[in-house]
């Protein structure tokens, strides 16, 4: 029986349009979720890797490199697990290696390692926010490559392309 309410995907129209991130199986198909239900999923692991990141942000303005280390890691490892809902890891890790987007891959994991070094070895709050700048960036960078001419508009906002 499908579900009543404003974001009812099954109902909007009968069926959910095949996407990219719709196609093949789900990390979590041995469950049984239907798309909306793998959508909630999705943004779900969103919303509580985004709060358990700005919560570890608080920490880290307020001093405590290893809450902020572990609740900001924590955060964005829960982030990227809600794209298994969408999509599949295996998916989801062929197409981030993918040559448009293996350099903000790398750099946008690399990042993420570098705040547990700038927290647990160097423990320096400034290298820390450094850190996720550069992470937010490159996510921002791999983002846009899933949207044609995205990249190319960014780089003339910013006077970069010619």
């Amino acid at each position: 029986m499908a579900s009543k309410g404003w974001f009812n995907l099954e109902a909007a129209g009968g069926v959910i349009p095949d996407t990219q991130f719709f196609e093949g199986d789900s990390a979590f198909k041995f469950l049984g979720l239907t798309r909306t239900q793998r959508l909630y999923g999705f943004i779900g692991c969103l919303a509580i890797g985004f709060l358990l990141s700005l919560l570890g942000g608080i920490f880290l303005f307020l001093g405590s490199l290893v809450s902020f280390a572990f609740l900001y890691g924590l955060g964005t490892i829960i982030s990227l697990i809600g794209t298994g809902f969408l999509i599949g890891f295996a998916k989801q890790l062929k197409m981030m290696f993918k040559p448009i987007r293996v350099v903000a891959t790398i750099i946008f994991l690399g990042s993420i390692g570098l705040i547990f070094v700038g927290a647990f070895v160097i423990r320096s709050n400034l290298l820390c926010i450094i850190f996720v700048i550069i992470e937010y960036i490159a996510y921002t960078w791999y983002t846009l490559s899933y949207i044609p001419y995205a990249r190319g508009a960014v780089l003339r906002v910013f006077g970069l392309s010619g």
